[in-house]
């Protein structure tokens, strides 16, 4: 695969261009392929094989294959393949920084919060991986008489289905721990990212990552992400809670495990003693970094009534000087919506609200003068519980902002719905928001930062709660999912059976007071 053009990357505008992903690349064995629309401009940017069940099931044989070599390896040399990545990561960043923002449609500097966390991803996992996964003692039947040890054993083939939004984030932060815990993997990304991930795997490649160990397959998400769940030892989906239940239910019937990281409807909360500037500047952030299509992205701004004039105004403000552009460079401050189907979706979300008695503040409007997709930062007041904006997951550059009248206010109304994804909590008391945020029902809360702060602290698990999903990726955890446990216990001096010399009614005896003894000294 190359590059976008020659041009200089950073220095140039988005253009129509062609970049097939060959059957090097995907196991596609037909001649159908999918168009990939380049939201910037609206026009076809490439082709993608549309794969069909011989593709998966060849795809899955060369990574069980593969994989058995692989898992044998210490986890030592496989973490160096991925440490070589991470330089050429770094090193061809200008590349991967075109396609990302050419297939999502998200401005430079979004785009490049991707590399950052590809980066530390991959260093996290390539330095800890080895530690994270090695044999653990744990407590035998009998002191000094039994042993036990605990092994984590590699699950097989990994499936991972990726979404559009942020095709590098997932193609590397899924994919690299299944790899590192000794996995293979079958990654089938999003029709819009395709073209991102194949980049990944063939950086992978070139730091030495074995052939056939990590596999692509495309195709219609209804279509061909089943296909991989069926075949697949565990799966990690990232994506909408419906398509998530579908998942579920799907890897349930196979028993298999899963991680599902789901929707959100992320709350943002101002209390009393924020500094309203830096809140605002951190709203403007949270509601509306990548075009708003991200999951732990804010639609619920909360604000205390002594805050909320004051505000209202700033955030307005900073809102209305954001900066719409398509240039593959760092000079716009928010991209495009992915597709006229979401562009839709989106603005009849604001439209219905507004109707509906919710008032515009700013935003709300198209702008195809800037891209096909392009849809004004939003921001509305008074909105209601039943407006579809209230409760529903918009994806999209849209705020509401509440009013609330004290903590307890606040943690009911962030508390409200089925999602807890994500908070943010903006105070001049840093203890206070920790303290608050222990009564919010979110799996990440940040405090003074909208989402950063928590997804880029590698060692802490990351995921959701309620209908934002299920497991967790980042840490311990987020390697441990690729494994399952084997216990091994060694039995020493004396069996765990009555001996040759002694009844089974002696031994029973004996038994018990040996464990009333136990429970006296722990």
């Amino acid at each position: 695969m190359q590059p976008p053009d020659d041009t200089p990357a950073g220095h140039h505008q988005a253009t129509e261009v062609h970049l097939p992903l060959g059957r090097a690349a995907v196991p596609a064995s037909g001649n159908t392929y999918i168009t990939s629309i380049a939201p910037f401009t609206g026009a076809a940017l490439g082709q993608v094989p549309h794969c069909d069940a011989g593709d998966v099931d060849r795809a899955f044989i060369a990574a069980r294959t593969a994989q058995q070599r692989w898992s044998a390896r210490d986890p030592r040399q496989r973490a160096a393949v991925f440490l070589r990545f991470h330089d050429l990561l770094l090193r061809h960043q200008d590349e991967v920084l075109d396609l990302i923002q050419l297939e999502s449609g998200k401005a430079r500097k979004h785009a490049f919060e991707e590399i950052i966390d590809a980066a530390l991803t991959t260093r996290y996992y390539s330095l800890h991986g080895r530690a994270l996964l090695r044999p653990r003692r744990r407590r035998g039947a009998l002191p000094l008489l039994t042993t036990a040890v605990e092994h984590r054993r590699a699950r097989g083939v990994v499936g991972v289905l990726t979404p559009w939004n942020y095709p590098l984030t997932f193609a590397v932060g899924d994919v690299l721990p299944a790899l590192i815990a000794g996995n293979g993997v079958v990654c089938k990304p999003d029709v819009h990212g395709a073209f991102t991930a194949v980049w990944v795997q063939t950086m992978m490649r070139r730091a030495g990552l074995p052939e056939g160990l990590f596999q692509i397959v495309t195709g219609p998400g209804h279509q061909v992400g089943p296909l991989v769940v069926t075949r697949s030892d565990y799966v990690c989906f990232t994506g909408s809670t419906k398509t998530g239940r579908d998942v579920a239910q799907l890897a349930g019937a196979h028993l298999i495990g899963c991680t599902l990281e789901l929707g959100g409807k992320n709350a943002f909360i101002v209390l009393d003693d924020a500094d309203v500037d830096d809140a605002a500047a951190g709203a403007v952030r949270a509601c509306y970094t990548s075009a708003g299509q991200l999951c732990m992205s804010t639609e619920r701004v909360l604000v205390h009534t002594g805050r909320y004039d004051a505000f209202l105004h700033a955030f307005a403000e900073k809102t209305r000087a954001l900066r719409l552009g398509t240039s593959l460079d760092y000079h716009a401050d928010m991209g495009s919506l992915v597709s006229a189907t979401h562009l839709e979706s989106v603005h009849n979300y604001v439209e219905d609200a507004v109707n509906k008695g919710a008032r515009l503040v700013t935003g709300g409007h198209h702008r195809p003068e800037v891209g096909p997709f392009f849809y004004e930062p939003t921001i509305l007041t008074d909105v209601t519980p039943h407006m579809p904006l209230h409760g529903q997951e918009v994806f999209g550059p849209v705020a509401a902002v509440y009013p609330f009248h004290d903590e307890h206010d606040a943690i009911r109304q962030a508390n409200t719905g089925p999602f807890g994804l994500n908070a943010s909590i903006w105070t001049s008391r840093p203890r206070r928001g920790r303290n608050l945020g222990t009564h919010i029902r979110t799996g990440t809360v940040n405090i003074n930062e909208p989402y950063a702060a928590a997804y880029a602290s590698l060692d802490a698990p990351m995921g959701g709660m309620k209908d934002s999903g299920i497991g967790r990726r980042h840490g311990r955890e987020g390697i441990l999912n690729y494994t399952e446990s084997q216990t091994i216990a060694t039995q020493r001096f004396l069996p765990l059976d009555a001996p040759a010399n002694m009844s089974s009614c002696s031994y029973a005896r004996l038994s018990s007071r040996l464990l009333r003894l136990t429970k006296r000294f722990g």
